[in-house]
């Protein structure tokens, strides 16, 4: 009898432990690695973490799509704006942001994405890169007595994109 009782607590044990949810810190040992060739580790690994995917691939992807989530939400932050502010000094460069930003949320970061799952890392590099520009730009567009209302999601969204073009570049190296 006793040695069934202690084989059913091994078995018991044994259990809990396949069953128990693996520690962040090895789950996310490869977000740790891919994040520290990226040039915002602290920003990579809040973006990635908990359970972001045990390949560079799924990494790469859940970023990507964080920046098209990012930039949805600004654009349509800045449409909201240019109803406000019309009659403005603020509503020309609100409206030329948007201008911007359009034409990333329904074509550039779709096709980015799709190109990304397909293997097509240079073509969704470029992309990621010329979204970061983009953010730049828009952030170019206020002058110096309008200052402008999207400085740090436009500084986010580049951000994103410096870090998704680190992790894309780490895929086209085959690491």
């Amino acid at each position: 009898m006793r040695t069934s009782v202690s084989s059913l607590s091994i078995l018991l044990l044994y259990i809990l432990l396949l069953s128990a949810p693996l520690p962040l810190t090895q789950c996310g040992d490869l977000v740790g690695q891919i994040c520290k060739k990226t040039p915002f580790y602290d920003l990579c690994v809040l973006s990635l973490q908990p359970n972001s995917g045990t390949d560079v691939k799924t990494l790469a992807s859940k970023m990507a799509n964080l920046v098209l989530s990012n930039v949805t939400d600004t654009l349509n932050f800045i449409q909201g704006l240019v109803k406000q502010e019309t009659g403005t000094s603020l509503e020309r460069p609100l409206a030329d942001c948007a201008e911007l930003y359009i034409p990333v949320v329904k074509y550039n970061l779709p096709q980015a994405i799709d190109a990304l799952i397909r293997g097509r890392y240079g073509f969704a590099n470029y992309v990621f890169s010329d979204v970061s520009k983009q953010a730049d730009a828009c952030e170019k567009n206020f002058s110096g007595e309008d200052e402008s209302p999207l400085t740090d999601r436009n500084k986010l969204i580049s951000n994103l994109c410096d870090v998704a073009v680190a992790i894309i570049n780490i895929l086209q190296k085959g690491v």
